[in-house]
């Protein structure tokens, strides 16, 4: 037997057993495995596996512990009993195989927490992955994460915004994966030896909630901007503005794949030009807005015509109404000065949304002071995103490089290029004649800076940006 699977199979002074998920990230159990998940991050390298064979033993101890913490914990979580076993002959595997690239694919395809949406249930999640705007490394991660599913948000879903592959998380305890601005759990981010079809993804709803309650907050003072009082009363209710962005992102989500697409530019992260995927970004959001209105709209229409709303359909209203003030602020005060300005597209999208309302009529920046035409603002808004469907259909009967042309032209015809722009002044011959790469390698990857309005608000905001990296909804 190997020193490996002895270190394995020896009894680790193992924590009692974890009856109840509610308590779990206090438990003894949670603390061996999440030790034991960052002692042995150190070891491994990019692609996950552990290469030096003088690191071996301790991986294997450290992988032991893990092991005992998850049997521990496995009877609070009865109902991903088949995930956990898998997860245990996973690590089993790796190590006896000498910790080489790591394979989840088993355990990963018996994850499945879009089967178990209801209201606060946890899993407790375990995977060598990288973290998307985290860690780049296919490191162990650890997690306890709960479910958020209101009422409202399953009537939803069973309405006419299904979405069977959307699952909405709050984030309880995690690995330094995550203590990064990192706030989605997608199964294609999994060490595995082939590529499945993938039947959910996950966001983490109370980073998203508590990023926007802390920036909002700031730059509504910074710019004096008096905000309408359900917005303000935002920033006062970690629970309201997580349920506002489930609603906000199960309508975005599900758009990604519906429309008239010339192609899928999110999905299949072809190489194009970055701005293109802000167009892709908005046309979600700008979706999620549009019917957002339009369910305010027809529940307003049956009240007034005497009907009565169940509780679950006051919610959906009123939260309907929350996410449009969500979609303009977090995008206009957060997405456009987060992140650097290399190829940022969503960055774009905030500047684009922001120029855009400006150029309407419904956005004012007089007197030092940031003021909404708020009666008009939801038709203004909408009008963005027909600009940006009619782009789409009309892409249908075009060539991909005619696509980019006219995509280029829809935003610049908000966004100011960079004087030095390529695409601004028409690209050369050589490149229109010649492959996409041309375009693509053409475009600035700061295409389209910063305004004045964004340049200053950007030098003050930086620090409250930089402060929400690991916030969750408790940090508030």
């Amino acid at each position: 037997m190997s020193t490996i699977t002895s270190t394995i199979n020896t009894i680790i002074g193992e924590p009692e057993v974890v009856e109840d998920a509610s308590t779990a990230e206090t438990s003894a159990a949670w603390k061996l495995l999440k030790d034991a998940a960052i002692a042995l991050r150190p070891l491994q390298i990019k692609d996950g596996s552990v290469p030096e064979a003088a690191d071996r033993e301790a991986a294997a101890q450290h992988v032991a512990e893990i092991i005992a913490g998850i049997r521990a914990l496995a009877p609070a979580f009865p109902h991903d009993a088949d995930y956990l076993d898998a997860l245990v002959v996973d690590f089993q595997r790796w190590a006896d195989g000498g910790f080489t690239e790591p394979d989840f694919l088993d355990s990963l395809m018996a994850f499945q927490p879009q089967q178990h949406r209801i209201d606060g249930i946890r899993h407790l999640v375990v995977f060598p992955m990288y973290t998307q705007n985290g860690s780049s490394d296919r490191l162990v991660e650890a997690l306890i994460v709960e479910t958020i599913w209101p009422e409202f948000i399953a009537e939803l879903e069973a309405g006419d915004y299904g979405n069977k592959l959307f699952v909405s998380l709050r984030l309880v305890d995690f690995t330094p994966g995550y203590d990064t601005n990192s706030a989605v759990l997608f199964p294609e981010t999994v060490a595995m030896r082939e590529i499945p079809s993938f039947t959910w993804g996950a966001i983490f709803q109370d980073r998203e909630a508590a990023r926007y309650r802390r920036v909002v907050r700031a730059a509504s003072e910074i710019t004096n901007l008096e905000l309408p009082e359900r917005a303000a009363a935002m920033l006062d209710d970690q629970q309201m503005t997580e349920k506002t962005f489930v609603m906000w992102d199960i309508i975005h989500d599900r758009t990604h794949m519906r429309g008239d697409l010339p192609f899928d530019p999110f999905m299949i992260k072809q190489r194009m030009p970055f701005f293109l995927y802000s167009l892709e970004e908005m046309r979600c959001d700008m979706t999620a807005f549009r019917e957002s209105v339009k369910i305010e709209r027809a529940f307003d229409a049956r009240v007034a015509a005497g009907e009565q709303l169940t509780e679950a359909e006051q919610e959906m209203h009123d939260y309907a109404h929350l996410v449009q003030y969500a979609v303009i602020f977090d995008r206009i005060f957060r997405f456009a000065i987060t992140g650097n300005r290399t190829r940022n597209y969503d960055a774009v999208g905030g500047q684009l949304l922001f120029a855009w309302l400006h150029q309407h009529g419904v956005l004012h920046w007089t007197d030092t002071a940031l003021a909404f035409d708020w009666d008009n603002v939801p038709d203004a808004v909408v009008a963005l995103g027909d600009a940006i469907d009619d782009l789409y259909w009309h892409s249908i009967d075009r060539p991909k490089i005619a696509h980019w042309l006219a995509a280029y032209e829809l935003v610049r015809g908000t966004l100011t290029p960079h004087p030095a722009s390529q695409w601004a002044r028409g690209l050369s011959d050589e490149i229109l004649a010649g492959a996409p790469k041309g375009y693509t390698d053409a475009v600035m990857d700061d295409e389209f800076p910063l305004s004045m309005f964004f340049e200053t608000l950007d030098k003050k905001m930086k620090p409250v940006i930089e402060s929400t990296v690991g916030i969750r909804g408790t940090d508030l």
